[in-house]
């Protein structure tokens, strides 16, 4: 086999933005097969101001039917808190789960929870539409972050469903990446040909790091986006969307990426 098939993005240089301890999966897979990463997070993973809503739905779990999880950092967090009021998987072994993607699916089940639902595709129009149908006259629980799109709620709360939502954790700008990322753009020897981008957030929160000056620093960049819903996201912040992952999973997004630079080259 040819050195280009087994290491199609050698020569590329990538910028991977997530949180800093969620990049290293998405970052070996890409330098695998031969791309020279860089690692600068657009986003920063906190608790909440207050974990009084959260422990008090865990509490109370008795009283809910349904579980959702949108991510892997609820998960984490959801079983954090699970540990510190010293409940057991037995509480949980009641309620149906659902999950938004495999690694959600993964965090939860790594707990020894079961998974009884997750989506064709990983956005949360997917999850209604999975859910809307058993949902009528049942409590559920939705375990997100502070700022997240109400599609899940709103929609479940039109089938019938009594919806409380809980923020298990905030994300926020890194205020040390900005300094990084001025520095990287400067330099047209690293400066990345492709920049990831793994949800809303991480758009939103590299079009602040890097403000007005990033129609000029930002020439002959392409951005690759894991999803419609990150997509549409971008776009709004006038940052048009080269590559777009067909299947919404990191595995997704870098088989995009090896498919659009593959094209390129062969153009």
């Amino acid at each position: 086999m040819k050195s280009n098939e087994t290491r199609p993005l050698a020569g590329t240089r990538i910028l991977v933005g997530r949180a800093r301890h969620q990049a290293s999966s998405l970052s070996a897979g890409l330098r695998s097969l031969g791309a020279t990463v860089v690692e600068i997070p657009f986003i920063e993973i906190r608790k909440p101001r207050s974990f009084q809503p959260l422990d008090h739905a865990l509490r109370n779990l008795q009283t809910y039917d349904w579980l959702i999880l949108t991510s892997a950092n609820g998960v984490e967090a959801m079983w954090d808190r699970r540990r510190k009021l010293r409940l057991t998987r037995r509480h949980f072994q009641h309620l149906q789960i659902a999950a938004i993607g495999p690694a959600t699916k993964r965090a939860l089940v790594k707990n020894g929870l079961t998974v009884k639902m997750v989506p064709e595709e990983y956005v949360a129009e997917s999850v209604v539409k999975g859910l809307r149908d058993k949902v009528n006259g049942k409590r559920v629980l939705l375990v997100r972050a502070k700022v997240a799109r109400d599609v899940i709620p709103e929609e479940l709360r039109a089938a019938g469903a009594q919806v409380d939502v809980v923020e298990a954790y905030e994300t926020v700008v890194p205020a040390k990446s900005r300094e990084r990322l001025r520095v990287l753009m400067k330099d047209s020897a690293r400066r990345p040909h492709v920049i990831t981008f793994t949800s809303s957030s991480t758009a939103r929160n590299f079009a602040e790091l890097v403000g007005k000056a990033r129609a000029r620093s930002l020439k002959n960049v392409e951005f690759a986006s894991i999803g419609p819903v990150t997509s549409a996201t971008l776009r709004e912040l006038a940052m048009p969307v080269a590559i777009e992952a067909r299947e919404f999973t990191m595995g997704g997004l870098i088989r995009a990426i090896v498919l659009a630079r593959y094209a390129q080259s062969s153009a």
